[in-house]
This record gives structure tokens, sequence and C-alpha cells, in this order.
């Protein structure tokens, strides 16, 4: 049986890495002033959404209709797919494994549609662990159980500058905004059973963000794992922030290089300017 993979873009996988293990990756878009782009377009850069962000221009997202995931289903079938398994972001936070959802029901071939709970790079850790459970001669049912356990297993925790875009994309309540601005507090968040929930707070930046660097130790503990810093706008800081991981870290990376790239423009529009995120990928026992 020939199994075909599918994720959406805020699976950050590095197009290299999407490339190799050939997982068909489906975008999600990007509205700006009322124009929608695919995510990954090269008129709808982060930069650009970060830019439009503090300009307080209009920036929301959506997900991919049924149908685009119809479409793309039905043309891995007929290129020689026996079966595919989808591998989303949390269904708590966007519509798009929903979507996946509806298509798979007509499609021609079987689908089975796995919400990660997570958001960005642990879904894409998700997405490889299920390529390496096919490759090692594994069933799509398999495949789908190892990357929800990868998933579960993963830690997303960041920091941002402000909770007003969390606020203006519905993730967190305006009470909580406002008290977050009054107070003058940089907050630590976290992904928790699919959704975003607060971490700590800390009063400056500085102290946030090595606070942050020090969740991410404790995360990884003494065991194998992967790496992956994201930032939205704030790349110095980012940079900074993957060399001193990659130097307490590197018995646990066991040689492989940290991940560290600008956060797709889909998450960047929810989380805006400043944010910084780490997620920490316990690597499991494979075949």
């Amino acid at each position: 049986m020939t199994t075909a993979i599918v994720t959406d873009s805020t699976a950050s996988l590095p197009p290299e890495v999407a490339e190799r293990l050939g997982v068909e990756v489906v975008p999600v878009q990007v509205v700006v002033d009322d124009v929608s782009y695919d995510e990954g377009a090269a008129d709808v850069t982060s930069e650009r959404v970060a830019v439009a962000l503090k300009e307080k221009r209009a920036v929301s997202t959506s997900r991919p209709a049924p149908a685009v995931f119809g479409d793309v289903y039905r043309r891995l079938a007929a290129t020689g797919a026996d079966q595919i398994l989808s591998v989303h972001l949390s269904s708590r936070v966007s519509g798009t494994f929903e979507s996946a959802h509806l298509a798979a029901r007509s499609a021609t071939v079987p689908v089975t549609c796995v919400d990660t709970r997570e958001v960005g790079p642990a879904t894409g850790y998700a997405v490889e662990t299920a390529a390496a459970v096919l490759a090692a001669g594994g069933d799509r049912l398999a495949a789908a159980e190892a990357a929800r356990a990868r998933a579960a297993a993963s830690s997303s925790l960041f920091y941002v500058d402000t909770l007003e875009y969390l606020r203006r994309g519905g993730r967190v309540s305006a009470a909580g905004a406002l008290l977050g601005g009054a107070l003058a507090v940089k907050p630590l968040l976290s992904i928790v059973d699919g959704v975003i929930k607060p971490l700590e707070k800390v009063r400056t930046s500085t102290k946030a963000i090595a606070r942050l660097e020090q969740l991410a130790v404790e995360r990884a503990g003494d065991r194998p794992v992967d790496l992956a810093v994201a930032h939205m706008a704030s790349a110095e800081r980012a940079e900074e922030l993957t060399q001193r991981l990659g130097q307490r870290l590197a018995g646990q990376l066991e040689g492989r290089e940290i991940r560290c790239a600008e956060l797709g423009a889909v998450l960047g529009a929810h989380v805006g300017p400043g944010m910084l995120a780490v997620c920490v990928s316990p690597r499991p026992d494979l075949p």
C-alpha cells in the first residue's frame, strides 16, 4: 500500500524536509485588508504581516475550504496513493482539521485525519514521525498513532511582547489582555490540550526570554530531543536564544541542529511582532 501524507502550512515544515519526505502541504490563508493570500506566497510574507499588524490594519486568517482538501486527496489518489494520512494543527484553534475531515468523507481512498492538538513545529515533528513509521513499514493507522504521540509529548512555549494580537484573533479574552497591559507584564504561554494557556507572567522582556530558555531546558530533561526556535520580527533575539539552547542542550541534541526560522504568516498574525517560541519535542523510539 502506498500512503501519502498531507499537512497544512502552519506545521512549519522546512520546504526541503517536506520535499524529501514527499509531504503535500496545503496552505492556510492570510487575509490582509480583505484580500486573501495563500500562506507561503511571495506577496504575503511574515514581514508584511508584521508591518500590517503594527499599522493596525485588518489582518485575519482563514482555513482552507473542504473542497481544497478534496482536490488534493483526489490528485494524490490519481497519482498512485492507496491511502492518505492528513496531519493538522489543533482543531481547537483552527477549522483546518474540520475541513480535512469533511473532505475525507468523500475521498476515493481511505483517509485518516490527525488532530495533533498542537501548532507550529510540534505539528511538523508529528508529520516527520508519521513519515518515519511509514518508511519503516508501518501502516497508516500506526503512523497516525505515532504522530499523535509525538505531538502529545512535545512542548510549545512562547513569549509575546503583548497580548493584544491574541485578543484581536479571539485567542485570549479582552479582560485578560487588558489586565496584562495594565500590569506591564510579559506573558509566557503554552499549548495545553490544543488551546493557548498562560504559563507565567514576568515583569521584563529580558527576564521573560531568560525564563523561556530555562523552561525549554527543563522540558528537554536528559532525553534526546528535537528543538525549534521561531520568531516574529525578532531575528536577533531568536538567534541568540538558539545559540544559548544549543550550548546548554548539546548532549540531548546529539549533533542535530536547532531549527531557527521566522514564524509563518498565519500563526504570526495571531501572536504579533516580537514573539519568540521554542518547541521541545522528545524523539520517539522507532523501528
